[in-house]
């Protein structure tokens, strides 16, 4: 009988959980200067829209936050696996962090405080750390679509109307589209720690998968500047459309991520946000008809998009690069499809039939039980009983056709789905 197993804590997770911290503080200290830019050259528009933006994505992740701390301290055994690392049992104190909007921060600085103390001095508590991480990944990638994506299609935006840009302009939109895609790896790494053979990963696998969330999501990044260059009032209302569009789609789909009614709301939304950008699977079952609904209307919209900027640019002012926007955005954008059908055929994870089942408790379990199912760690080491449930659903979700650890036996619902 093939063995369930749980990543054990590694080097490699520290660095990504101090990498995190410093990327999160130079986010938000670049945000800062540009903000400070924008006022102080009197646009005090565009800061509105920034300081907007900051302040939204913020009160977003703040709120997954604190929900999930919400969530956590209802199953039992938690507050024993994690003890005062991430603010223990004063809850008005972690209230007031996540209302100052400090609650993501603490979780980076307990992530790195819990994974010193597991890598470093080799103490016990390596599932939580691993729980940590886990929460962490998808935190980040709510806070760069919600906040990062909208900056960067802004700062394109200030260029094309400037019609001029200086070489670290250049340099922080390569930069900050290649973070994108970072984040979306970083994710996807962190599903495939449910996986019995994470081990068998190889850095091939996450380069694909680095580029061709590149691939795409710079064209439709670049495609929604463009069409604000020329159309700058109508980019909201095209936003708030595609926006309810693609929520409903999520509503339809009756994910089940959160554990209260309130939060599924707020995921959903969430979900459409993200999928305004870039596309990633929220439920069960076969997800290739919902990929191939999604990149047919996303390739659409994208080419109304440059078809609308095409015609209602200034010709004289976009004369040296209007035509190679046009032939390359589409271009790479299909590049990028290609590479996905690449990736799914070459290294997506497959498995014929799912994995045996040890002894354990029955299947129909509250997520209070089932999450702290003994999992067997990796490297023959001591039974790990801590499992982030959130991501082992979504690592369910995401490699469709396999079991992943704690996947569809504790990711079901009990209870009737959220309104």
């Amino acid at each position: 009988m093939e063995r369930r197993t749980f990543s054990r804590y590694s080097w490699i997770d520290f660095a990504f959980s101090v990498v995190g911290v410093c990327t999160f503080l130079f986010d938000w200290g670049s945000d800062l200067w540009l903000a400070r830019e924008f006022y102080c050259r009197g646009d005090l528009f565009w800061f509105g829209v920034l300081v907007s933006l900051m302040v939204l994505s913020s009160v977003v992740v703040q709120m997954f936050s604190w929900f999930w701390f919400r969530y956590d301290r209802e199953l039992q055994g938690f507050g024993e696996q994690a003890g005062g690392v991430l603010c223990g049992d004063r809850v008005k104190l972690f209230r007031l962090l996540h209302v100052l909007q400090l609650g993501f921060l603490c979780r980076h600085i307990s992530a790195i405080r819990q994974g010193f103390r597991v890598w470093w001095r080799k103490e016990e508590g390596s599932e939580y750390a691993v729980y940590l991480t886990h929460d962490l990944s998808m935190l980040r990638l709510i806070e760069t679509f919600c906040e990062s994506a909208p900056q960067l299609v802004l700062m394109i935006y200030v260029m094309l109307s400037a019609n001029k840009a200086r070489t670290v302009q250049f340099v922080s939109v390569a930069a900050s589209t290649s973070s994108m895609a970072w984040m979306v790896v970083d994710y996807h790494r962190s599903l495939r720690a449910f996986l019995p053979d994470k081990a068998k990963q190889r850095w091939g696998s996450s380069l694909v998968y680095f580029l061709w969330n590149l691939l795409l999501i710079g064209p439709r990044v670049a495609a929604l500047a463009l069409f604000s260059s020329v159309l700058p009032g109508f980019i909201a209302l095209h936003f708030l459309l595609l926006w309810l569009v693609l929520a409903l789609w999520a509503w339809r789909q009756r994910t089940h991520f959160m554990d209260s009614a309130g939060g599924e709301r707020l995921y959903r939304a969430t979900v459409g946000l993200i999928w305004y950008f870039s596309w990633f699977n929220v439920a069960e079952g076969r997800t290739l008809g919902r990929s191939l609904i999604y990149h047919s209307f996303i390739s659409v919209d994208v080419a109304v998009l440059l078809a609308t900027w095409w015609s209602y640019r200034e010709p004289a002012q976009t004369e040296a690069y209007g035509l190679a926007l046009l032939v390359a955005l589409p271009l790479t954008y299909l590049l990028g499809l290609l590479l996905k059908a690449l990736y799914y055929c070459c290294f997506h994870p497959k498995l014929l039939g799912p994995l045996d089942r040890e002894p354990g408790p029955p299947a129909d379990l509250p997520d209070s039980d089932v999450a702290f199912r003994a999992f067997s760690v990796q490297d023959e080491a001591p039974a790990s009983r801590l499992l982030n449930q959130r991501m082992a659903c979504h690592a369910a979700h995401f490699y469709s056709g396999r079991r992943a650890v704690g996947s569809a036996e504790g990711a079901e619902r009990a209870e009737a789905p959220p309104s």
